[in-house]
């Protein structure tokens, strides 16, 4: 128990991790924590829209597939030109112990292999939460975000991905909470007063 106890303290540092690609983009940002909670709750979403698929399978593979940045940190696309992780001799300490030390192994193996659909599934949900941040700076007037949202959508693999990035792509960000067909933006909620 002292081990898993020493792991999920370790786990926590990842919401202390900085995504490191806003540094470029010039706004927005993010801790890895962040990320992957919300690649996992997109990895539900497009797996439950896939037949034959472990839909658990991607989720796990999501919430486990930036593990490694605990002790390496977030490398971004200009880092990764010149630093290399060693990330399968960080999975074995970062493991070491665990009772549950081959299970999350093969998920982050099955992960990097990419050979399943539900790996590609993981993969296109790492890209779509990308996605979804570049489109909320789009809308913010973060004119990188406009160029990189392409090279994102153009990582996509899967049917089920694409199509979800083409509707993230025509539908504003603020839109779920801002309806600006009804008048409550005036009103705040109540009905205006007679004669006044």
């Amino acid at each position: 128990m002292k081990r898993t106890a020493q792991f999920l303290f370790e786990v926590g540092m990842l919401k202390k991790t900085p995504r490191t690609g806003y540094q470029f983009l010039g706004s927005g940002g993010e801790s890895v924590a962040d990320h992957s909670f919300r690649t996992a709750v997109i990895g539900f979403a497009i797996a439950s829209m896939v037949t034959d698929c472990d839909r658990n399978q991607v989720v796990l593979m999501c919430l486990f597939h930036d593990l490694a940045e605990a002790r390496t940190g977030d490398h971004n696309y200009v880092n990764k030109r010149y630093v290399k992780k060693d990330e399968n001799r960080v999975m074995e300490d970062q493991l070491s112990g665990l009772e549950f030390k081959d299970e999350i192994k093969g998920i982050l193996e099955e992960y990097e292999a990419c050979h399943s659909l539900e790996s590609h599934l993981a993969k296109d949900a790492d890209q779509l939460d990308l996605i979804l941040e570049l489109k909320q700076q789009m809308d913010l007037g973060n004119p990188n975000a406009i160029e990189w949202i392409g090279y994102a959508v153009k990582r996509l693999s899967t049917s089920v991905a694409k199509s979800l990035a083409e509707k993230i792509l025509n539908t504003h960000s603020a839109e779920w909470w801002f309806n600006k067909d009804t008048d409550w933006w005036v009103n705040g909620g109540t009905q205006p007063s007679k004669g006044g």
